[in-house]
């Protein structure tokens, strides 16, 4: 992976925290993480893709903006 190129993760809902944020869990990452939704629609289980450009890469790891898709 280089910087500049486009990633995609699937991560699942756990709940819904406020109006416009969710927490979802991420596989291969330890603990919960909240992101921004608008939409209503979201539910508890349900699975949703994140994509974003690769921003960083160091020792193997990988940093990217975000967004939902």
């Amino acid at each position: 992976m280089n910087v500049g190129d486009e990633v995609a993760i699937t991560a699942k809902v756990r709940d819904r925290v406020t109006e416009i944020s969710v927490s979802v869990t991420i596989p291969s990452y330890d603990f919960p993480h909240s992101i921004i939704d608008r939409t209503t629609e979201i539910t508890h289980g349900q699975e949703i893709e994140l994509a974003g450009d690769v921003t960083h890469v160091d020792e193997g790891k990988v940093r990217r903006s975000g967004r939902r898709l």
